[in-house]
C-alpha cells in the first residue's frame, strides 16, 4: 500500500492551534503521516544566505533566509504536544530534521523513520548522522544527479544504514514545479539503477503527477499541505488546500486498486462476457451428414459456446458426422 505523507511542513506559521488544525486535515484526508520540519535556524543557515526565488515571491520582503526561518522554529514543547495530538487522533507524526541539532532532538522523541530533505543529499556528517539512527530512510533527490544519489546511498550504508529501510524519493525543487520539468520516469531510473524502493515527492500544482508515479511503483508519496494559499508563508502557494488532498488520496487509492497483480488473465467481472463476444464455428447454410466442412460450407458467429474460432484450421477438411442447420454450432 503507498504510504501517504502529507508535508505539513512549515505551513503552520509557528502557530500549534493551526499545526493541530493540519493534522486534523491530514487524518480527514486519509494521509498516513503528518510531517512537519525541525531545525534551528542558527545551525542551518549562515546570515548572507538569500531566501529562494520561489520564497522572495512567497514572501516580497527583505530578510535573509535565516531570519525567515527563525520565525518557523518549532520547540520541544511544540513537538511534544504535536506528537501527542497525532497519537489522540491515529496518525503518525513525522518531521524533517535540517541540522544535527535537531537530529539530537527528534532522536529523544523516538521517531519512528528519517526524512532526508534534498539540500542534505550532498551533507556528509549529516548523512552518517541519520544513519546512525538505525531506523527507517526517505531519502528525497531534488536538484540531484544518478551520481549525487550513489554518493548519499554509500555514505548511508557504510554508516550502517539498513538498504532495505530506505526508500528514495524522486523530486523536482522547484515551487510549484513546472509539469514538463518533473521527468517522472526518473522513478523507473532510480529503482533500476540502485535496486532500492522508490517514491515521490511533488511540489506540482493539482495531482496528476502524484498519480502517475504511484503508476511507475512509488511506494511512497509526499506533499504539501495547507488550510489556506492565500495564508502568507513560504509553501502555502505550492500546497494543496484538505479538500483537494482529499481527492488526492482517494485517487492515489484507486490507482492502486487499478494497478492489480500484472498477471494477464481474465478478470472475475469478464468471465460471463466471454461467450457473448467470442465467437465460435457454425454452419453458414445447411450441411449434410458426410460433407466436407470448408470456407464455403462455415463461417464465425457469435456466441462462443461451442468450438472456438480458434479451432478453424483444425476443422476445415473434415467430415460432417451429421447434418446441421444454418448458424448451428459445429461438434464433434
Amino acid at each position: 500500500m503507498v504510504l501517504v505523507i502529507a508535508e505539513a511542513g512549515v505551513n503552520h506559521n509557528g502557530d500549534q492551534a493551526m499545526a493541530r488544525d493540519l493534522i486534523d486535515a491530514a487524518v480527514e484526508s486519509g494521509a498516513d503521516i503528518v510531517k512537519f520540519q525541525t531545525f534551528n535556524a542558527s545551525s542551518l543557515a549562515t546570515n548572507r544566505v538569500e531566501q529562494a526565488e520561489y520564497q522572495k515571491s512567497a514572501l516580497d520582503n527583505s530578510e535573509n533566509q535565516k531570519e525567515m526561518l527563525k520565525k518557523l522554529e518549532i520547540d520541544e514543547d511544540f513537538h511534544h504536544n504535536m506528537i501527542d495530538y497525532c497519537n489522540s487522533r491515529n496518525i503518525e507524526f513525522l518531521s524533517t530534521a535540517f541540522d544535527s541539532p535537531s537530529i539530537d532532538l527528534l532522536s529523544s522523541l523516538n521517531i519512528r523513520r528519517w526524512k532526508i530533505p534534498s539540500g542534505e543529499i550532498t551533507n556528509t556528517p549529516y548523512l552518517r548522522e541519520i544513519a546512525r539512527q538505525r531506523g527507517e530512510i526517505i531519502l528525497s533527490t531534488g536538484m540531484a544527479n544518478l551520481g549525487e544519489i550513489e554518493f548519499a546511498l554509500n555514505t548511508l550504508y557504510n554508516s550502517g544504514a539498513d538498504k532495505n529501510k530506505i526508500t528514495v524519493l524522486h523530486c523536482t525543487s522547484s515551487y510549484p514545479a513546472p509539469i514538463n520539468e518533473i521527468n517522472l520516469k526518473s522513478l523507473l531510473t532510480i529503482k533500476e539503477a540502485f535496486k532500492i524502493k522508490v517514491g515521490y515527492s511533488d511540489h506540482t500544482e493539482g495531482i496528476v503527477a502524484p498519480i502517475c508515479a504511484v503508476t511507475l511503483g512509488a511506494q511512497i508519496i509526499e506533499k504539501h499541505l495547507t488550510l489556506n494559499k492565500n495564508l502568507p508563508g513560504p509553501d502555502h502557494k505550492a500546497s494543496l488546500e484538505p479538500l483537494e488532498f482529499k481527492d488526492m488520496v482517494n485517487a492515489i487509492r484507486q490507482a492502486e486498486n487499478a494497478m492489480g497483480d500484472g498477471i494477464k488473465k481474465p478478470s472475475p467481472s469478464e468471465i460471463t462476457t466471454i461467450n457473448v463476444v467470442r465467437k465460435s464455428i457454425v454452419a453458414s447454410r445447411p450441411i449434410s451428414k458426410g460433407e466436407i466442412f470448408s470456407d464455403n460450407n462455415l463461417v464465425t458467429k457469435r456466441s462462443g459456446d461451442g468450438i472456438s474460432a480458434a479451432m478453424w484450421d483444425d476443422w476445415i477438411g473434415k467430415y460432417a458426422t451429421r447434418d446441421f442447420k444454418e448458424d448451428e454450432c459445429i461438434t464433434g
